[in-house]
């Protein structure tokens, strides 16, 4: 049975328990290998390559001694979370946020992305305005294939807006 080949977009848990992004497949030139590229949602949010066959595999307990382990019941739980976290969000603002909690901007990407539709992503973005920064509209315009220029952060949140309403306008007519 052939192994089932990751494909840009799709998203991947690493193996610490943390999510990845597929950007592309792609070939090095130098030994014709496959690699796999693929871009951290969390932290800096990286852009990483790994050989395919590694991604693919198996991870070695003993190069990675603190990987997640799941069981069965442990897999469950988490996708059970996941599911209600989606659910609760929705596209409710954030709760106002003390000054000494760090806002998880890992968790506003991965929602904001997540929406179905251009209509969602643009109502999203508009109720969490004030959490967008710098990294956060790179990371976003990356997503959507974007080009946001560089300047003022309310005038590239202007020009992302302005991107999504395009998008809802000639989103129907689209050919799939």
């Amino acid at each position: 049975m052939e192994e089932r080949r990751p494909q840009p977009g799709e998203r991947y848990r690493h193996l610490k328990g943390e999510l990845c992004q597929i950007v592309a497949v792609a070939v090095y030139s130098e030994t014709q290998e496959e690699l796999v590229i693929y871009q951290e949602l969390y932290g800096d949010f990286r852009i990483c390559a790994k050989e395919l066959n590694q991604f693919l595999g198996e991870a070695d307990p003993e190069k990675y001694p603190d990987m997640q382990k799941d069981s069965d019941i442990q897999k469950k739980q988490r996708l059970e979370k996941e599911e209600q976290t989606k659910k609760a969000v929705g596209f409710e603002k954030f709760e106002k946020k003390e000054e000494n909690v760090p806002l998880d901007k890992t968790k506003i990407l991965i929602e904001f992305l997540d929406c179905d539709s251009y209509e969602k992503k643009l109502e999203y973005l508009r109720g969490n305005k004030k959490y967008i920064d710098d990294g956060m509209l790179n990371n976003i315009s990356f997503a959507l294939d974007i080009v946001i220029e560089e300047g003022e952060l309310e005038d590239r949140i202007r020009t992302l807006e302005n991107c999504l309403k395009t998008f809802c306008r000639y989103e129907g007519t689209r050919l799939r």
